[in-house]
């Protein structure tokens, strides 16, 4: 391993790991039920009748190949916690930095997949019939997946990111500072 430059197969992994997030997160949006009016002639009540609910599958999908990928990363840096004390300077700053924003947008990330694929399996699976008369069927909103797809490519950047700069700083040697003594000058008082 080159001094600084950590695992190319865990930044491969991590990379590939949440480009199939990613895909997933964009076919989940494109595979959103839809819903259209029906009237029973036999009860006479009017409901909503919904396309396939392979998007939640999708948002499922999306959702664990990133909750992998994190859980991998961290795995591997101990979450910046518990493994080798990162030498003080630019390097851990950065890391640190990177460190949170990526949780940060993995969080948000996460939300919408859940969020999306709560909502549209609730459509898909659990409304039947409607006693109301002027009704129109719900359906997930345009985005919610394309926001998780946006926010899993900015935190699968952002912790390829994190890597390079935790590498860097647990692999430089600590700075000592050179000081000529180590006696405190002191002036008499006048």
């Amino acid at each position: 391993m080159a001094e600084g430059k950590g695992s190319s197969l865990v930044h491969l992994v991590v990379i590939v790991v949440s480009l199939t997030a990613f895909g997933f997160s964009i076919a989940a949006e494109r595979r959103r039920s839809t819903g259209t009016l029906h009237d029973d002639n036999v009860t006479n009540r009017t409901y909503c009748v919904y396309t396939s609910d392979v998007a939640t599958g999708y948002g499922v999908g999306a959702f664990l190949f990133l909750l992998s990928g994190e859980v991998l990363l961290m795995g591997v840096t101990k979450c910046m916690c518990f493994g080798r004390p990162l030498s003080p300077g630019t390097n851990r700053a950065w890391a640190i930095i990177y460190f949170i924003s990526s949780w940060l947008t993995f969080l948000v990330a996460e939300a919408c997949l859940v969020a999306g694929a709560k909502k549209n399996a609730y459509h898909t699976k659990y409304r039947d019939m409607i006693l109301a008369e002027n009704f129109s069927c719900e359906t997930l909103r345009k985005g919610v997946f394309i926001a998780g797809a946006v926010f899993t490519v900015a935190t699968m950047i952002l912790n390829v990111y994190y890597y390079m700069y935790f590498t860097k700083a647990t692999t430089q040697p600590a700075h000592k500072t050179n000081r000529s003594s180590s006696n405190v000058g002191m002036t008499g008082y006048a």
